[in-house]
């Protein structure tokens, strides 16, 4: 509604000069009446009516802005409007209005190019499935699915909502979603991520997640936050609205009295319209977020930018963030001659292979297919472990206590399961955190941007922890918190080491993303409760999208320094030479329109690619 406000205050601004070049020119207006020496044709009576409307809203707006304490520079525009109007040059009044709502006009299309990536994912949600059944399809609303509906998926369609494929081979486009450039095979029993495109075979799916709550409406509910969210970054030419004015009005005055002319004060008012001032740095702002946007990462609002270029403590979590959600085999340990290392794994992998625990998913993966045997007599006994005949051999594998009593003094600190077979203690299997390739590389970067200190907080045990962050180049660790430990450590960052940044990805992890400066979400997975209480998600599982969040926000927020320190000076020295005279209201305000052009030409730059050393990649 704002949008469509402000285009038609430029197309009644336009109409209102169409319909004055027409009284004056082709009817040959007269006055209707004079005061003093001012003539009231109708040409200029239909300018000043709209000129006077214009002013009152813009007053009403800065009354409401001075009320909650902002003070911008819209006045010098309406002493411009009022300027005009008092001398009686008609078509320098119009030029100004055209000025004022052509530039809200331009702001708003260079904000449309600017945004076109965000949009791009609006118009893409997936609206219509088609629902199977009794064998027939039916198209329907995708709001309209229910978990444990069958829907098909023909070739080259989007996945509606998340779910299960339930018969069919196909591969699936995931790019959007999480950055692979090569399509992923899934079959029979494989997960799909709505939004993800299906390939050349048709296949049936069950559906797992409602609409609402699926990955790709997840991203799209991200996006529609950034874009509601009010950038307070936009503020940032109110900081010099007080002096820019008083500069302004000096220059204004004091040529007039060095003229004697008030028409010289009007000419400079003309000029030092701020228009260009206000839209320098939203349209940067927006630049910014859209490039965010294109490397996979969504920003909630314009804060986020301003905070994220100023950084200089980064946090991360442990589990998921500089490790990926998976374990691998580290020691195989036997405490009987009987079984070698590669047949205790096997034993225990085998019985491990129908849990859906973190543990045995990961030790399965971890062993080889021809190793794990089909297993009999699985049981399950919760919180404990899982038993069941292997080969002739009846395997227990899970908690000391459960596999083998009598033995609890043994001291193992890593993660580990161990194994007994028939009833007698066979060793045990430890594991540790796979780091993530690009861990290290982000965390050296970090420093290269400016990082002063980084942190790992985890709720893991101080070994883990020590090890992980050794590996991953941190010194600084906090290990055994609490989630509301995990709080305390970032409220106790000193003032000169803030902001705070802190990525995560798991439940626990919201209340620290919340509580940090700016709070990056590992999203790759979903809508997760980081995900929502995050300032920022990284829609793909790499964890060096932090580096690209940090780059592109130190562009940006130089971008817009530059536009609105600019702006401020081509309006200035403009204003001095209007002081002398040499340049009448009418060309004073077409010259405005082209400064505005050039701001927001200067405001797109911030979608250009960072330099290497934004990025991390120069050393220092």
């Amino acid at each position: 509604m704002k949008n469509l406000k402000r285009q038609w205050k430029f197309i009644v601004v336009l109409i209102a000069g169409a319909v004055g070049l027409i009284s004056q020119f082709a009817l040959h207006s007269k006055s209707l009446f004079s005061i003093g020496n001012l003539q009231f044709p109708v040409h200029a009576i239909i300018i000043d009516i709209i000129g006077i409307l214009m002013a009152i809203s813009l007053l009403l707006e800065i009354f409401h802005d001075w009320k909650t304490g902002r003070y911008g520079v819209d006045i010098l525009a309406v002493i411009a409007v009022v300027s005009t109007i008092l001398i009686g040059d008609v078509w320098a009044e119009w030029m100004i209005l055209v000025m004022m709502t052509g530039g809200e006009t331009l702001e708003d299309y260079a904000t449309g190019q600017a945004n076109k990536e965000l949009r791009a994912l609006l118009d893409k949600t997936p609206r219509i499935a088609n629902k199977l059944v009794d064998g027939k399809i039916t198209e329907v609303k995708v709001d309209d699915l229910q978990v444990g509906d069958t829907v098909l998926i023909k070739p080259g369609q989007q996945v509606p909502v998340d779910g299960q494929i339930v018969k069919g081979t196909s591969s699936f486009d995931q790019s959007s979603l999480t950055g692979e450039s090569v399509p992923v095979t899934k079959n029979p029993g494989d997960e799909l991520m709505s939004g993800s495109v299906n390939g050349d075979v048709a296949v049936e799916m069950k559906v797992t997640k409602a609409a609402k709550d699926s990955e790709y409406q997840s991203i799209v509910a991200l996006v529609k936050a950034s874009q509601a969210q009010p950038a307070k970054f936009v503020k940032m030419a109110d900081r010099y609205a007080i002096p820019f004015t008083v500069i302004s009005l000096i220059i204004g005055g004091v040529a007039w009295a060095v003229s004697g002319d008030a028409t010289r004060f009007a000419e400079v008012m003309v000029v030092a319209s701020p228009c260009p001032l206000l839209i320098a740095a939203p349209v940067a702002l927006v630049s910014g977020m859209s490039s965010m946007s294109a490397h996979h990462i969504i920003v909630k609002s314009g804060p986020t930018l301003e905070k994220l270029a100023r950084a200089k403590t980064f946090a991360f979590d442990k589990t998921g963030t500089l490790t990926e959600n998976q374990l691998i085999v580290d020691q195989v340990v036997t405490d009987d001659k009987s079984f070698d290392q590669k047949e205790l794994q096997s034993l225990a992998a085998s019985v491990e292979q129908q849990s859906s625990h973190v543990i045995a998913s990961s030790l399965v993966k971890a062993t080889d297919k021809d190793l794990i045997h089909p297993v009999t007599n699985l049981k399950e006994t919760t919180a404990q472990g899982v038993e069941g005949d292997v080969d002739g051999k009846h395997v227990k594998v899970g908690k000391l206590s459960f596999v083998a009593p009598g033995h609890e003094k043994l001291n193992v600190t890593s993660t580990a399961v161990y194994v007994s077979v028939d009833g007698k203690f066979a060793g045990y299997i430890t594991l540790k955190d796979k780091m993530r390739p690009e861990s290290p590389k982000t965390i050296e970067r970090l420093r290269r941007q400016g990082a002063e200190d980084i942190m790992m907080l985890t709720g893991d045990h101080k070994q883990v922890a020590e090890k992980v962050a050794k590996e991953a180049g941190i010194t600084d660790v906090r290990s055994e918190l609490l989630p509301s430990q995990k709080i305390q450590a970032i409220k106790d960052v000193p003032k000169h080491l803030r902001p705070v940044v802190i990525t995560g990805d798991g439940v626990n992890d919201a209340p620290s993303l919340t509580a940090a400066d700016v709070g990056i979400a590992m999203g790759a997975k979903g809508a997760t409760a980081a995900s929502e209480s995050a300032d920022a998600v990284i829609m793909v599982n790499d964890i060096s999208k932090v580096n690209d969040a940090v780059a592109i926000s130190k562009h940006t927020m130089k971008v817009a320094n530059i536009d609105v320190l600019t702006a401020i000076g081509v309006v200035i020295i403009i204003e001095l030479i209007a002081f002398t005279g040499v340049i009448p209201a009418f060309w004073g305000a077409i010259l405005q329109e082209v400064v505005d052009m050039i701001t927001i030409s200067l405001g797109l730059l911030a979608k250009t690619k960072p330099s290497d050393k934004q990025f991390g990649l120069e050393e220092k």
